[in-house]
């Protein structure tokens, strides 16, 4: 109990303990257990500090069979006095988001009953869900602003350890996890809650809160908010991007939306007529290919090696030949730096059997293909060139 009530009840950055003992894990992983600490370890949706202990730093901290073990990077020298160090910004970042998640779960019951189910702080936002699917921004508006009321007005956080029947005396915004060591973490006249994580002794050192996101899941919704100092960050961020936006745009900020929606119009267009500009050129390839084809058995022959060319593209161009001469068979081959990939292709009156002809020629690149008898297609290693492995289709054809 001694652990329990130092870490959640002492806000100090440097303390001095005595080491019961350090030992390695199962996975060969060096932890020490000590007679006190401030060290948070992790639990209740919140991460576990990080610092130092006689200068080596503190990767871990988790409670396991009783004790709370600290992880350092190397062995420590001795144990026998100990000097912990805590990375404050991040606990006090943490009891920032901590408190405000308090305060935010309190304002949507106070103010519509949704209860909070689960709580996560993650390294750049902090999300509860509550139990509700019908948010609207309008309710997360009143919501978050109720939710700097209550810190701007700067009310005490009180905790207090109590026991069962004591803790029945409070208004206690959700049922108790545990019997006995019950803590409760007090905003008088606002919130009480049972809660083991660590929080600062005023709601304005929360600074301020502010909703990011919201999505539903289910029968519940997911709120995504943050706090404090990474309030300050995200407006930081915010800010730098949208100045950047605005001097490659050229307009001032409030009007990004209007330029940015006309500058996607303006792609939409743009992309339709690149389009309509790549059909034109695949067909006018198409033309040229069919004048230049080669006749073999009363039957029209197409080949042409090309250059980092994707076998989407050559399918089709393909398929335009197809569509516009009877009797014809296409054999396409692209290289691809590292890679030969290849199309074969022929109308329902011609007679090659393309299925047949990749069947062959895989093994030449050690690939992979398939199709039937008027469409198939593969690729393989460039172990060859594309000039012989269309020499190889040629033979095989006959031409």
């Amino acid at each position: 109990m001694t652990e329990k009530l130092y870490y959640q009840d002492v806000c100090q950055k440097e303390f001095t303990a005595r080491g019961l003992y350090q030992k390695q894990d199962e996975a060969g992983n060096w932890f020490v257990v000590l007679s006190e600490t401030t060290f948070y370890p992790t639990g209740g949706g919140q991460p576990h500090d990080t610092g130092t202990l006689n200068g080596e730093l503190v990767t871990n901290v988790e409670e396991a069979d009783g004790e709370i073990r600290h992880y350092v990077e190397k062995k420590l020298d001795q144990i026998e006095e100990i000097k912990g160090i805590i990375d404050w910004d991040r606990r006090f970042e943490h009891m920032q988001q901590h408190t405000g998640q308090h305060i935010l779960t309190a304002a949507f019951v106070e103010l519509f009953g949704f209860e909070t189910v689960s709580f996560h702080l993650g390294q750049d936002t902090a999300t509860i869900d509550i139990t509700t699917n019908a948010l609207t921004e309008d309710i997360l508006q009143k919501v978050e602003q109720r939710a700097n009321e209550i810190i701007l007005e700067n009310r005490p956080i009180e905790t207090k350890w109590v026991t069962k029947e004591e803790a029945l005396q409070y208004n206690l915004r959700k049922k108790l996890s545990v019997t006995e060591n019950i803590r409760l973490v007090i905003i008088p006249d606002y919130d009480y809650n049972g809660c083991g994580g660590t929080h600062p002794t005023t709601t304005g050192q929360v600074s301020v809160l502010k909703i990011l996101d919201w999505e539903k899941q289910k029968d519940k919704t997911r709120v995504q908010f943050i706090c404090g100092n990474r309030v300050l960050k995200h407006l930081h961020f915010k800010h730098t991007t949208t100045t950047e936006l605005s001097r490659l745009l050229s307009v001032p900020e409030g009007e990004l939306p209007t330029a940015t929606h006309k500058l996607l119009e303006a792609n939409k267009v743009l992309g339709k007529t690149i389009d309509g500009l790549r059909e034109e050129l695949l067909q006018y390839e198409a033309n040229e290919l069919i004048a230049a084809a080669s006749v073999l058995d009363g039957e029209k022959m197409v080949t042409k090696i090309f250059q980092n060319r994707t076998i989407q593209e050559l399918q089709k161009l393909a398929r335009l030949l197809t569509n516009q001469v009877e009797k014809i068979n296409v054999f396409f081959i692209t290289e691809n730096g590292e890679q030969l990939q290849f199309v074969c292709l022929r109308d329902k009156e011609a007679s090659i059997n393309m299925k047949v002809v990749v069947q062959q020629i895989l093994p030449l690149v050690e690939g992979k293909g398939g199709g039937n008898e008027t469409a198939a297609q593969g690729g393989g290693k460039a172990i060859i060139s594309g000039e012989e492995l269309l020499k190889q289709i040629k033979n095989f054809v006959g031409e």
